[in-house]
């Protein structure tokens, strides 16, 4: 082809999407839903498990990104290191995974507007709007996106530093506004463990969806300038990020606002109300500074709707570039950008213009629930493809210390990982199965993720008749 991606996304750029990639409405709007549903003690512990999981994923993703840095990624990987079939249903899940993010963001932003007001029937067009902000953030160049990007994650991690700082005052006691906090959260009713183990287990793909977006990195490993060095650089930051950005931020909100709380956003629930963040802020008596928040929030949800839009269109493109996809999608502008699969996409995110036809919480938790599903299918595959190109790598007699970034992990760093994925991803809704009357429309949403994929794989796989790839094997050429 004439045109080629553009490798314009600087250090910088790669840094902050590794630190604020993943900072969206999983943090700031459903992580109320955790502390509602598992309590205090049991959101935290789902956190500080989950968040373990992704640092040994991003590590393994590091060592494939560095050494091989494709736009394609996990499809790439997966058709080198394990089987064709899996590369293909790993690329599309992950098409599918991000395009229908986008639509949950574009739900959550109408939810984060009605803090000021409620536009009724006509909220969609909020979603309109957004939609037609990131999109033509994504149309001009990979720059645009990486600049858009750049700044929205600053903000968000800055509102989260003052958030956590705020919320530290008003624990010790300097700043409370009228409002006690404390550890008398953690001991009201059922708390700190409200539900054991199955509660935990219930949340756990809710917390999985919080910390997707970490794995961009990885999508604009193919863009960005100087792969070897600036790739491990970002992926060192992904350790602290879940440490201070996620794990402190739960406590906080754990430690001010009880589990009982019904302003809460917990599934049960028939009204969302606003952000756990924002709540947080109120209590503290700032009631000007709970607006800003929101409007943060807005902004959050807007980087993340953005991110999202990258990378499914990347996707798309390298599935198309790949022979894996109609070759339409793999055209690029002369600005490197791949308009035709970014159209499409877009199309896919106009989901959240159910939000019309149905009450906003209902389709934002279905939405949500499909999304993280399809989430924890291609960190599974992450797991995999490292674990295999590991021993592949040792096998054809390649020296690991001449890795450009090597995860010190290995190998329990993806066999952990894998195990945990596997067992939430299992697990999910299996209480639904234990009712006198099982709830299949809840199961279904749930689960739709993996059908779809044992489908794309199987059928790929009987069509064109691929096999798993051997060690021996395997293609350790570092070209695209």
């Amino acid at each position: 082809m004439k045109n080629k991606l553009k490798r314009d996304l600087k250090a910088r750029h790669l840094t902050m999407i590794a630190i604020g990639g993943s900072i969206g409405t999983g943090l700031f709007v459903a992580s109320g839903a955790t502390v509602a549903q598992a309590g205090p003690g049991g959101a935290l512990l789902s956190y500080a498990i989950i968040g373990i999981m992704v640092y040994f994923l991003m590590t393994s993703l590091g060592e494939l990104a560095a050494y091989l840095p494709v736009s394609g990624t996990f499809a790439t990987y997966g058709a080198r290191y394990v089987d064709e079939a899996f590369g293909f249903a790993i690329g599309w899940n992950y098409w599918y995974n991000w395009a229908i993010t986008v639509a949950v963001d574009l739900v959550a932003a109408q939810l984060v507007i009605s803090y000021w007001f409620d536009a009724g029937n006509y909220s969609w067009l909020w979603s309109l709007l957004f939609l037609t902000i990131i999109f033509g953030l994504n149309y001009i160049s990979v720059k645009g996106f990486g600049e858009a990007e750049f700044w929205f994650s600053l903000i968000k991690v800055v509102t989260v530093v003052i958030f956590i700082a705020v919320g530290l005052l008003m624990i010790i006691g300097i700043l409370r506004g009228g409002e006690s906090a404390g550890w008398q959260n953690w001991q009201i009713e059922e708390a700190p463990f409200v539900g054991g183990f199955a509660s935990m287990i219930g949340v756990a793909m809710v917390v999985g969806f919080s910390f997707q977006g970490t794995e961009l990195i990885g999508i604009a490993a193919g863009e960005s300038r100087d792969p070897e060095k600036n790739i491990p650089k970002a992926m060192r930051q992904v350790f602290w990020r879940i440490l201070l950005f996620y794990i402190f931020a739960i406590l906080v909100i754990s430690l001010i606002i009880p589990y009982t709380d019904p302003n809460l956003l917990r599934n049960e629930e028939t009204d969302i109300s606003v952000s756990p963040f924002t709540l947080v802020f109120q209590h503290a008596g700032l009631l000007s500074a709970a607006a800003i928040m929101n409007a943060v929030i807005l902004t959050s949800v807007l980087s993340a709707g953005n991110s999202g839009l990258y990378a499914s269109t990347r996707m798309l493109y390298a599935l198309a570039r790949e022979g894996k996809a109609p070759k339409i999608f793999a055209r690029l502008s002369s600005s490197g950008v791949p308009r035709v699969a970014l159209i499409a996409t877009t199309f896919v995110a106009m989901l959240c213009f159910l939000t019309s036809m149905f009450k906003d919480q209902q389709v934002y938790l279905w939405l949500l629930n499909m999304s993280g599903m399809t989430g924890f299918i291609a960190w599974l595959g992450i797991a995999i493809s490292h674990y295999r190109f590991r021993k592949g790598y040792i096998a054809q007699g390649h020296d690991v210390s001449q890795l450009p970034y090597r995860s010190s992990c290995f190998p329990f760093g993806p066999i952990f990982a894998f195990v945990l994925c596997l067992t939430i991803t299992l697990g999910q809704n299996y209480e639904a199965f234990l009712q006198d009357t099982i709830d299949w429309n809840g199961v279904i949403a749930t689960y739709i993720g993996l059908p779809l994929f044992l489908t794309i794989y199987f059928v790929y796989k009987i069509v064109k008749k691929t096999k798993w790839v051997k060690y021996e094997q395997m293609d350790f050429s570092r070209t695209k």
